[in-house]
């Protein structure tokens, strides 16, 4: 139902901008047209007008002729007169004058007649274009009729479908309203209370893992990254640089010895590495802490901390070698060959040294509070953190504008020196390099500070963000539920997308089920049996057992054999007392890998004996016989001691089957028990997702539907409210080209 008042609403929406773009259209060309009528009328009125004149003038020249003629008459009767009286002279002025007069009305009269016809001309276009554009706009006319009987038509349409709309809309009502009241009373039932009103207990609900945050503070972060690698280079080149020119100016210490001042702050100065390279460090460490799996807010960002550390550590090397450095420029100054304006320049450098330790020390100051979260969070209240970002953003600004302060400064004062006669090369060009440098450092603040002030907006958004209606900051123990929670979705999400193994037919099911009860019927039968080869097992060990012993004592009747060998040859040559012994070893060590599988074989005690029986072989000629009845009752009383062993084992055995096998029957029950009860958890957990789910659907679409009804109520009215101004233009319209169809039959 929802798609389909959905579609209506869109085509409506469709045709409603198609027709108001129509009547934009035709309102245009009509208030054209009247615009181009009005001018028109407007030349008509004033051609009509210089025509009355010159009617006018026209007419008061004719009279104008006429009185003259009279007097003219009048004049030759008088002429006539005095030429009676003989008064001929006077007479021949009045008839040049005459004369004259009567050729200049004569020219204006043919001026009059000029202009006359050519106003004419022009009435006569105007007249006809008048025509023309009175008939297109009765065109127009009839085709604006035409649409605006479209109009209405598709107006009745639209009327009807609102009529259809307004029905299903109370029957949604009613639909909605019912469910309301439903979902009311499942939410009064089953949710106990709302804990997003305390704000105590609302410090322990877990927010979201927002990743599009992570990803935008990751970017963010790789940007300052970028920044501050260029930032710490060019710092770098500007300190050693500046120590480089400690040293050559204004006295070189490979001709001379310089002050113990500039020895000092060159010694400084060699090391900023160790306090610079840190700030690159921090921020590289600052970057890898910000991951996809992690939260990225201000209290568990603990890298920012050791990132503040840093940078107070550069500043406290500011504020060392400032000292240093302002007493350095003095010195300059004070050089002989020093002029007023190089002089000028130092000084200006000298404030501009002080303003820079000053706006490092602002933001270090800002940077150091930014990292209070992560170690205090009641340090300060959230709301005052958007303020520390504009500061910091106003404090990057502002050694934006220290940095090209000094590189002007510098640059005059550079320009100045290699005038002087003592400037060297060497001088020049350590110049150029620490001006390389401050260029490098101008453009990268400024790029710092641009890029902070366009996401300054951005960062005092999302200082932090916790559980819905929270007004403080996230606790990092939140972060790391949140985080674990979030591990435990994916790993969840992962097991929920493996594919089921195939399920056992049911046939397949009883017969593995009548095996498993036949196996455990014949349990006391299997023991038996392996009672049985335990047994065997147990009679073929002590065989091999005692063939072994027997290979240890012909091993030991060998070893007496060489002895007595040795023995008797002792008078014999070296040669063959070497030969002999080479013997005895060979046989020795052949011997060997049969006494480590013996010992192997028989455990402790016989390595016990074995031991003895050395011992006894190297005793003389007259102990032999008591070392082999020794060996007799040794032998003897180990194969006693086997036999009670093999014998408690076997007992053992079949105690471990005995268990093994009512253990195993414990573990299929508790199994079974294991699944039925994953499967009634995960019912309860899709009956309580269910719930949820369809709670959730019921006021989405109440919100959906309350919206969608309010946007086609409004879009109803502002419907109606169009079409009555387009009836209003069109009767307009038709009044305005009936008065002119009007004046144009009256012209």
């Amino acid at each position: 139902m929802a798609a389909e008042l959905q579609g209506k609403y869109q085509k409506l929406a469709q045709e409603y901008s198609k027709l108001r773009a129509q009547n934009q259209v035709l309102k245009k060309a009509v208030v054209d047209e009247q615009a181009s009528s009005a001018a028109v009328k407007e030349q008509l009125k004033m051609k009509e007008q210089s025509m009355r004149k010159q009617e006018q003038e026209m007419e008061s020249l004719t009279f104008r002729n006429q009185q003259l003629a009279k007097r003219v008459e009048l004049l030759q009767e008088e002429l006539a007169a005095t030429e009676t009286k003989g008064k001929k002279s006077k007479f021949f002025e009045v008839d040049e004058k005459h004369k004259q007069i009567e050729e200049a009305l004569q020219r204006k009269l043919e001026t009059f007649e000029r202009e006359a016809a050519q106003h004419q001309a022009v009435l006569n276009g105007l007249t006809q274009k008048y025509m023309e554009n009175i008939e297109r706009l009765q065109n127009e006319k009839a085709k604006l009729e035409i649409k605006s009987q479209a109009l209405e038509n598709e107006a009745k349409d639209c009327r009807h479908r609102t009529e259809e709309c307004q029905q299903q809309l109370k029957a949604l009502h009613i639909d909605l309203g019912s469910r309301l009241n439903e979902s009311l009373d499942i939410i009064n039932e089953k949710v106990p209370f709302n804990d997003t009103k305390c704000s105590r207990l609302n410090a322990l609900n877990v927010p979201l893992h927002n990743r599009r945050h992570q990803l935008k503070v990751r970017d963010l972060a790789g940007q300052a990254l970028s920044f501050v690698q260029d930032f710490v280079k060019a710092l770098l080149n500007f300190h050693t640089y500046t120590e480089q020119r400690v040293q050559i100016f204004p006295i070189d210490s490979a001709i001379d010895v310089i002050s113990p001042l500039h020895q000092k702050f060159s010694q400084y100065l060699h090391e900023n590495a160790s306090y610079v390279r840190p700030l690159e460090e921090g921020m590289l460490h600052l970057f890898g802490s910000i991951t996809e799996d992690t939260v990225t807010v201000l209290e568990t960002t603990a890298t920012l901390k050791s990132f503040s550390g840093y940078l107070t550590s550069y500043v406290c090397f500011l504020q060392k070698i400032l000292p240093y450095q302002l007493k350095s420029l003095e010195e300059e100054s004070e050089f002989s060959l020093s002029t007023s304006a190089l002089q000028a320049r130092n000084l200006e450098l000298y404030s501009d040294m002080k303003k820079l330790t000053a706006v490092f020390e602002k933001l270090q100051t800002y940077i150091s509070l930014l990292a209070l979260p992560s170690t205090k969070p009641e340090g300060l209240l959230r709301n005052n953190y958007s303020s520390i970002f504009t500061q910091i953003s106003a404090a990057l600004h502002g050694l934006h504008d220290v940095m090209k302060e000094l590189s002007k400064h510098y640059n005059q004062k550079a320009a100045l020196e290699q005038e002087l006669p003592t400037a060297t090369e060497k001088l020049r060009t350590t110049n150029d390099c620490i001006l390389s440098s401050l260029g490098t450092l101008s453009n990268v603040t400024g790029k710092i500070a641009t890029y902070f002030s366009n996401n300054l907006d951005y960062f005092t958004a999302s200082l932090s963000y916790g559980p819905k209606g929270g007004s403080g900051f996230m606790s990092p123990l939140s972060a790391e539920c949140m985080l674990q929670n979030k591990k435990t979705a994916v790993a969840y999400m992962k097991t929920v997308k493996k594919a089921r193994p195939d399920s056992v037919p049911y046939k397949e099911a009883l017969a593995n089920r009548r095996v498993l009860l036949s196996s455990t019927e014949s349990r006391e039968g299997l023991a038996q049996q392996v009672q049985q080869s335990l047994e065997k097992l147990s009679k073929l060990e002590q065989e091999k057992e005692h063939w072994m012993l027997e290979a240890q004592l012909s091993k030991v009747k060998l070893e007496k054999e060489n002895q007595r060998r040795l023995e008797a040859t002792k008078s014999t040559s070296t040669g063959q007392l070497a030969d002999l012994m080479q013997e005895n070893t060979l046989s020795s060590s052949e011997s060997e890998p049969g006494q480590e599988e013996t010992d192997k074989a028989l455990g402790e005690p016989i390595n016990r004996a074995s031991l003895i029986g050395m011992l006894t072989v190297s005793t003389e000629n007259q102990e032999i016989q008591e070392a082999d009845s020794r060996e007799d009752l040794i032998k003897n009383y180990y194969m006693a001691r086997i036999v009670e062993v093999t014998t408690q084992l076997q007992l053992a055995d079949s105690r471990a089957v005995h268990f093994h096998a009512e253990c195993r029957a414990l573990a299929r029950r508790l199994a079974i028990a294991d699944k039925s009860k994953e499967v009634l958890s995960e019912e309860i957990k899709s009956a309580n997702q269910s719930i949820s789910r369809l709670q959730d659907e019921l006021t989405t679409t109440k919100r959906s539907y309350e919206d969608q009804l309010s946007m086609m109520s409004d879009h109803l009215c502002s419907m109606n409210e169009t079409l009555s101004k387009q009836r209003d233009e069109i009767d307009a319209l038709k009044i305005a080209t009936k008065g002119n169809s009007k004046k144009n039959k009256s012209r």
